[in-house]
């Protein structure tokens, strides 16, 4: 059996043996009407009170007028005139199991995008949700990482062997771009700089040049996908922007040059603020807490010249979401809007916008007939009370309730 085959079977098995365990969603079996909605709807800068949400076949299927008469064939929630939003997107997170998978969900992120797992979870996790076996997140995969050291995830596919040491020739390059469009991966991830959460590695030096970067975009392009690069360093980032990145992630070190070159080639800031914050805390490395000490104030910096010129700017959260950490997408869209933008545009950002980085625009991120029905209930009004996202009272994901906390009163 040649390698492609077997990369093939071992999806397959892996897949059937998720399969046949997980219950069946009930996603096609029921239509919603939301009633007593106050929506926002991720496009205006307004709440639409008293509104009914209509839901049918996993789609947003009309919003009305809170006084319309509701059919039968609509099972009615009332979701008491608190808040409904689109559905959070978490554009820069490592998930790779279904309890990560629903940690993420029932924090309010409907949409994620992997940045780089360890032997292909993500794509078995977008295949559930796209089946309805699991109610979500939907997830846009990333694979395996480009980086030099591949270490134990060399064990994802048998084509790995291949690779001699480090990944850093032309055709090592190519290769593992190739193997990870082969696996089904909607987008590339590889580095321009080294990692910052690590003691012993320097997260300003580069790691690949701008001709290598270009290397992984033409091999990425050619099989129709985008390049995700992770840059803390600003020559790094600015290699990767030249070679044509769709989006620079984490960007510490970013320079106004930098940042103006991103804003005229139309590069997405994926800037990850909770996790380097993150560093500050006491369980970290004392290197760390004292790399955090100075990167965190730099990352503000970047973020705030960022939004100055322009330049677009999505939600990430680089969290595992295990038991450990509470990075959220909500406390990052906090923080945005702490570092200088507007509630509607932080919501934005974690919403229509990071649809819109993910070209999923037209089908979700924003309350709209003919969407994907993922959406979010908050109690307070998010254009007016950002933290309300951290407080999520139902959550639905392709059109099913995956998260209820309402209604808290109990009657006879």
């Amino acid at each position: 059996m040649n390698a492609n085959k077997a990369a093939v079977m071992f999806k397959k098995i892996l897949m059937l043996a998720l399969i046949l365990w997980l219950p069946v969603s009930s996603a096609d079996d029921v239509s919603y009407a939301l009633i007593n909605a106050n929506v926002f709807n991720g496009v205006d800068n307004t709440i639409i009170a008293g509104a009914t949400v209509l839901v049918a076949d996993g789609k947003i299927e009309a919003i009305v007028d809170g006084g319309s008469a509701v059919a039968d064939r609509f099972q009615v929630i009332d979701l008491e005139h608190n808040y409904l939003l689109p559905g959070l997107f978490d554009v820069h997170t490592h998930v790779e199991t279904l309890e990560q998978a629903e940690r993420a969900l029932v924090s309010g992120v409907t949409t994620l995008r992997s940045a780089s797992t360890t032997a292909y979870q993500d794509v078995a996790l977008r295949e559930l949700a796209r089946a309805a076996r699991i109610p979500g997140p939907d997830v846009v995969a990333a694979g395996v990482y480009v980086t030099p050291d591949l270490g134990n995830t060399s064990l994802a596919d048998p084509r790995f062997s291949e690779i001699d040491g480090r990944v850093d020739s032309d055709d090592e390059l190519r290769l593992l771009v190739n193997i990870n469009a082969d696996r089904g991966v909607n987008v590339i991830k590889t580095r321009g700089t080294q990692r910052a959460g690590l003691p012993d590695t320097d997260p300003r030096q580069q790691v690949y040049s701008e001709r290598q970067l270009r290397v992984v975009v033409d091999a990425a392009s050619r099989r129709g996908l985008a390049v995700m690069v992770h840059a803390h360093g600003d020559e790094g980032a600015r290699a990767a922007v030249l070679a044509g990145a769709r989006s620079i992630e984490h960007g510490t070190y970013l320079s106004a040059e930098t940042l103006a070159l991103m804003k005229e080639r139309g590069t997405w800031f994926v800037p990850t603020y909770v996790t380097m914050d993150e560093m500050n805390e006491e369980q970290y490395d004392h290197v760390l807490r004292l790399r955090g000490r100075h990167m965190v104030p730099q990352l503000e910096d970047a973020i705030r010249t960022a939004h100055a010129l322009g330049v677009r700017i999505a939600t990430g959260a680089d969290n595992y979401y295990d038991n450990e950490s509470i990075n959220r997408i909500s406390v990052e869209a906090e923080q945005l809007v702490r570092l200088g933008l507007s509630n509607f545009e932080a919501l934005q950002a974690a919403t229509v916008s990071a649809a819109e980085l993910l070209e999923l625009q037209a089908q979700t991120g924003q309350i709209t007939p003919g969407f994907e029905a993922d959406m979010i209930l908050v109690p307070a009004n998010p254009l007016e009370h950002i933290e309300a996202l951290q407080d999520v009272l139902l959550v639905m994901s392709n059109g099913e309730i995956a998260l209820q906390r309402i209604p808290f009163a109990v009657t006879d």
